[in-house]
């Protein structure tokens, strides 16, 4: 029996997560270039930059340049990635974007440190005041629970650690006074599989029935699209996606892009699940970061075609 959404919500997130993988430096242009294409395929939240420091991330270097220069689409919500306050006001400062207020926790204590430098004891203590800052700012607030499912650096994650996390988040609202918009599970090193993710958002549900859960999935072993499956299955409306499956992390080491934005909306649409986007334009949005990357991209269905052709016969 499936439980499929009506309607399901992607995260684009290949002009931020996708090219932040790439060696090449893409100049400012090309990246405007993707991002005013993709604000034409019915996507309704993007991910455009990410406000880090260059040292880090050299391909960021030109965040607030890329963000200036877009053209912005009624309907679309712009916003940048950061890892630190200084990151946030960064974002804020172009007046452009409509940022998130964001809590994060890791379910790997050596990917925090790698990732920010902090244990994730230390990032939790930094709740009261982020809460505040972010209530003070107005924005929308949502949690992300980094390597949910596992990582190549602490291997297995325990449905009880991540429930322990979940509990977190929960206390943390109580105490500060804030309602989440989603909390999102995220596969950042490509561990999950689909029984995996049936059991985990399953046990979240029933200790958190009224909590709106997301996913965050990464293809490093093949098992993306069939763990989008078997989400949708259990109906979760929410995901993060990469045009073409661009992505991995630069501080996750041998992790794959996110699951291809075309992919997962032509899933979806077989399905009878409702996304809103235009599937032959996202296939042209993938021709064009091949071509701006340089390189195949992983995503399926700018190869194989969408049925809309075969179905006007």
């Amino acid at each position: 029996m499936h439980d499929f959404p009506k309607r399901v919500l992607m995260r684009e997130e290949g002009a931020r997560e996708g090219f932040q993988s790439e060696s090449r430096i893409i100049p400012t242009e090309e990246k405007v270039r993707l991002i005013d294409a993709l604000s034409g395929t019915g996507v309704r939240l993007m991910q455009v930059a990410s406000f880090v420091h260059p040292k880090w991330v050299p391909q960021m270097a030109d965040a607030e340049e890329v963000v200036a220069r877009i053209t912005m689409v009624p309907g679309v919500r712009y916003f940048g990635a950061y890892l630190n306050e200084q990151g946030l006001e960064r974002a804020l400062a172009t007046r452009r974007l409509r940022q998130y207020g964001v809590l994060t926790q890791y379910c790997s204590e050596t990917y925090a440190k790698k990732n920010v430098n902090r244990s994730n004891q230390e990032i939790v203590a930094t709740f009261p005041h982020l809460c505040q800052r972010y209530r003070e700012l107005g924005l929308d607030i949502y949690g992300i629970i980094i390597a949910a499912f596992g990582s190549n650096y602490d291997g297995e994650v325990p449905l009880s650690a991540v429930l322990a996390t979940v509990d977190q988040f929960v206390r943390t609202a109580a105490e500060q006074k804030i309602r989440y918009e989603r909390i999102v599970l995220a596969d950042s090193f490509g561990w999950a599989n689909p029984g995996q993710i049936i059991r985990v958002v399953g046990a979240v549900r029933e200790r958190y029935p009224d909590l709106y859960v997301g996913l965050h999935l990464h293809d490093t072993r093949g098992t993306g699209m069939a763990n989008l499956y078997a989400a949708l299955s259990v109906g979760v409306g929410y995901f993060d996606t990469a045009i073409g499956g661009m992505g991995g992390s630069p501080f996750a080491k041998g992790a794959a892009g996110n699951i291809p934005t075309e992919d997962a909306a032509f899933l979806c649409e077989e399905l009878g699940i409702d996304t809103g986007l235009d599937l032959d334009r996202l296939i042209e949005c993938v021709q064009m970061a091949e071509a701006i990357v340089g390189h195949p991209l992983p995503g399926k269905l700018a190869r194989g075609g969408s049925l809309t052709a075969f179905r006007r016969r």
